[in-house]
């Protein structure tokens, strides 16, 4: 029993801990992004900004989503839906 609990315990922390860092990364990411927009939209129009920002973030999402679950799909996980 103690065991099983031990392990989920750990089992929760390493989770909490990897998504900590994928946070951190989105972040990053997130700063890199929009001072790459901002270079070439420049920082006058705003509203121009963040509509190119969305679509940029929103096809790098889709993108990354399908290859990931390419992936998956080819180590035999099922992702749920």
């Amino acid at each position: 029993m103690a065991t099983e609990v031990t392990k989920l315990i750990m089992e929760t922390i390493l989770g909490l801990i990897t998504t900590a860092f994928a946070f951190v990364a989105g972040l990053a990411w997130n700063n890199a992004i929009q001072a790459l927009i901002e270079q070439f939209v420049g920082k006058g129009n705003a509203l121009t900004s963040l509509f190119s920002y969305a679509i940029i973030v929103t096809i790098i999402a889709v993108i990354v989503t399908v290859l990931l679950a390419r992936f998956a799909a080819k180590l035999g996980i099922e992702l749920d839906d």
